[in-house]
């Protein structure tokens, strides 16, 4: 959907902050809240003092603060002067890459609780691949664990992961080998997937990964909050693994050693109020040491299965009965959303097509749709949306697979 001006170079602004500033930075982010994204852009790029630095509640920040600020802001600066904004869009977009800010439909909005005090709030992503990332993320859990999985860890997240899928609900990791790969490999098998990478969307991170990247995103995204040509670095993994947490109502730990990285991740989960769970192992391997730790100290719901996720996750909805196709939810649609599934076709159509044939405006329908996905009424296709496969066939008469 359109931008509109005001929206546009927000967004541009934004877009350009990424290839300046490290994600998640707290003091930026309360600027960007304060002055807003096109304002900060053209001082940094002017060369001009920082605006008034937010206050932390009723005290002034200190000479040695502000001293730290004003040098970080310099930095800024320097870097920006380099920027060239319409290069940077365009190689995105020749990469198959676009740009979601804060205001654009596709936001999940549960990234806007990081925006709470102390949270480390997101000042946009970078986005590659055929699903909406907003309505992706409505069913979502994350699966994630150690890198130097065992072969139990990786069959566990693998089978969790393909019956996660099965039942309409999305996997979010970080497509890391181990673990996330495993949870990655089979979640597509069935589905989407929504990978997050500490990297650009141009660069292959693990190289051995990069034909599974290419799969997901026919169907699913690759998400990150680094520009195009960035590789990662060690701290950026920690950043980044706070979007895996606030993208999905809940985390699970199949496999981690007492240093994983995967514990930042339950950090995340736990500081958000999102449901954390683990997955038991052997008391005798040290690669679940970490669930343990989580089960143990962390109050984490112990899970073996994906109906154990579903269970722990309720506000995912109810499974229904065998054979009757995607989890559906349990509250009746309103009028708006009968008369925009009504006018769902078969066959597909882009959501402005949908919006005319139903009556209903386009913002109504686009949120619409994301519902309906959500629940599994409809599903993305080339030319937009249809009713999925097995609703058509239940609607001739016809057993669904």
């Amino acid at each position: 959907m359109a931008r509109d001006t005001e929206g546009e170079a927000d967004a541009r602004a934004r877009a350009c902050l990424t290839a300046v500033a490290p994600p998640g930075d707290l003091w930026l982010g309360a600027v960007l809240a304060e002055h807003g994204a096109a304002r900060v852009w053209a001082e940094l790029v002017a060369g001009a003092p920082p605006p008034a630095v937010p206050r932390a509640g009723d005290e002034e920040p200190g000479p040695e603060v502000l001293d730290r600020l004003h040098r970080r802001w310099r930095r800024w600066s320097a870097t920006a002067a380099g920027v060239d904004p319409d290069g940077l869009l365009g190689d995105s977009a020749a990469a198959g890459i676009r740009f979601v800010a804060p205001e654009d439909p596709e936001w999940p909005g549960r990234l806007d609780e990081l925006d709470l005090p102390g949270g480390r709030r997101s000042h946009g992503l970078w986005v590659r691949g055929g699903g909406d990332l907003r309505d992706l993320c409505l069913r979502s859990v994350a699966v994630v664990g150690a890198r130097s999985a065992t072969a139990y860890g990786e069959h566990v997240a693998a089978e969790m992961a393909y019956e996660l899928s099965e039942r309409a609900v999305v996997v979010v990791s970080g497509g890391a080998y181990g673990i996330d790969g495993a949870a990655h490999r089979a979640a597509h098998a069935v589905g989407s997937t929504v990978v997050v990478l500490a990297c650009g969307l141009d660069v292959d991170y693990p190289r051995g990964h990069a034909g599974l990247f290419a799969d997901v995103v026919r169907t699913g995204a690759l998400v990150s909050e680094r520009p195009v040509g960035s590789t990662p670095r060690a701290p950026d993994f920690l950043v980044r693994n706070r979007l895996i947490a606030a993208l999905t109502p809940g985390t699970v730990v199949v496999e981690a050693g007492r240093r994983s990285g995967a514990l930042n991740t339950a950090s995340h989960a736990a500081e958000l109020n999102r449901v954390l769970m683990a997955v038991p192992g052997p008391v005798t391997s040290a690669m679940s040491a970490g669930c343990h730790l989580l089960l143990r100290d962390w109050q984490a719901g112990c899970v073996t299965c994906a109906d154990d996720v579903l269970a722990q996750v309720g506000a995912l909805g109810e499974e229904p009965p065998p054979g009757t196709g995607p989890l559906r939810v349990s509250a009746e649609l309103d009028r708006d959303g009968v008369r925009v599934l009504e006018a769902v076709p078969r066959s597909g159509a882009g959501p402005a097509v949908i919006a005319a044939a139903c009556g209903v405006g386009l913002d109504k329908t686009m949120r619409v749709l994301g519902l309906l996905a959500a629940t599994g009424l409809v599903e993305r296709c080339q030319s937009g949306w249809r009713l999925p496969r097995w609703e058509g066939s239940r609607a001739e008469g016809e057993k669904p697979n």
